[in-house]
C-alpha cells in the first residue's frame, strides 16, 4: 500500500505564522515550530503532487547536520525530539513525529549563501556563456560536472516569491556590511568543506549547497534547512564522470523530468508521473541513510 504525501498541515492550539514552499511555521511559546510537509517545488513553483515521506527526511537530515556541525557554527535548533517539545506540540505527535523542529526565533539575513564545489546547473550555464560563475572567473576548459580546485561562494537574493537572483559579493557587502558579509562567506565555505569531507567518506559528492543565516542576540546562527536534497546537489561518487549530467540523489530527478515536458516554468505545473514521485522518494531515503551512517 502506497503512503500518501502530506501536503497540508493544520495544528490546533499552535498559532500559525507562515507557510513556505515546503515548511509550515507555528508559534510555540517564545519559540517557533518548523514543520516539513511533503510538498516539492521546482523552478520556484510548488508542484501538484507531494513526495511521500520527504518532509520527514528533510527534517531528520537538517537535525543530523546541525548536530554534526555544531562545533563549526551556532544554529537555531533547540530540539527535533518531540518528547522534549511543549505539550501543545506533543498533542500532534501522530502527525509531527520526525517532521518538526523547535527553533529559536531569529532575524534572518536577506541573502542566500551558496557554495559550489562542482560546476553544475545554472553555474555551468553561466560558465559556458561567460567563462565565469556569478562574476568569478574560472579556468578555461572546464566541463559539466567539473570539480572546482577551490569551492566558490556565490550569494543570491532571498525572494519571498519568484526567483532568487545571483548577486556579486560586492552587492552582498552593500546589503549586510563588509564585516558580516565576510563572516557569512567564511562560515559557509567552512561548513561546505566539512560536510563535503563527511559525504565523500561515504561515497557521496556534494556538488553545491545553499545555506541561510540569521541573528539571535547579536550572534550569527545557521538557520532553516541544512544540506538536504532540496537545498543541495548530491551525486554518487562511484558514478561520477565529468562532462555529462550526473546521477542524482536530490530533486534534480524532478527538474530533469520537467525539462522534457515543454513546461514554461510558470503555474500551473504539469502533474508528476507516479514513477517520478516514487523514484524521488527512494532517492531522498537513500541519501539520508548513506550520509547518516557512522
Amino acid at each position: 500500500m502506497k503512503t500518501a504525501a502530506l501536503r497540508e498541515i493544520e495544528l490546533t492550539g499552535l498559532p500559525f505564522v507562515r507557510r513556505g514552499k515546503v515548511r509550515e511555521i507555528f508559534r510555540a511559546g517564545d519559540d517557533l515550530l518548523f514543520v516539513a510537509s511533503d510538498r516539492i517545488s521546482a523552478f520556484d513553483v510548488i508542484l501538484n503532487q507531494g513526495i511521500p515521506g520527504k518532509g520527514r527526511i528533510l527534517n531528520k537530515m537538517s537535525a543530523f547536520w546541525l548536530r554534526l556541525l555544531s562545533d563549526v557554527t551556532d544554529h537555531h535548533m533547540i530540539t527535533d525530539r518531540i518528547e522534549e517539545m511543549p505539550e501543545a506540540v506533543q498533542r500532534h505527535a501522530d502527525i509531527l513525529a520526525d517532521r518538526c523542529m523547535l527553533v529559536r526565533t531569529c532575524k534572518p539575513y536577506p541573502v542566500e549563501c551558496i557554495v559550489r564545489g562542482y560546476l553544475a546547473g545554472s553555474g555551468y550555464k553561466d560558465y559556458q556563456a561567460t567563462g565565469k560563475v556569478c562574476g568569478i572567473t574560472l579556468p578555461p576548459g572546464l566541463v559539466n560536472g567539473s570539480r572546482l580546485e577551490k569551492p566558490i561562494f556565490t550569494p543570491s537574493t532571498k525572494a519571498e516569491s519568484g526567483h532568487d537572483e545571483n548577486i556579486p559579493f560586492a552587492e552582498m557587502e552593500r546589503i549586510l556590511g563588509k564585516e558580516l558579509a565576510a563572516e557569512l562567506r567564511d562560515k559557509s565555505l567552512a561548513i561546505y568543506t566539512r560536510a563535503r569531507a563527511h559525504a565523500e567518506a561515504r561515497g557521496i559528492i556534494i556538488a553545491d549547497t545553499k545555506l541561510e543565516w540569521g541573528e539571535i542576540g547579536g550572534k550569527t546562527v545557521l538557520i532553516d534547512e541544512i544540506l538536504t536534497p532540496d537545498s543541495s546537489r548530491f551525486w554518487p561518487g562511484d558514478d561520477y564522470t565529468p562532462g555529462k549530467p550526473q546521477p542524482s540523489f536530490d530533486k534534480q530527478i524532478v527538474r530533469d523530468w520537467l525539462e522534457t515536458t515543454g513546461w514554461g516554468k510558470t503555474p500551473p505545473p504539469p502533474d508528476l508521473p507516479d514513477e517520478i514521485v516514487q523514484k524521488t522518494s527512494r532517492a531522498y531515503e537513500e541519501i539520508f541513510d548513506r550520509l547518516s551512517r557512522s
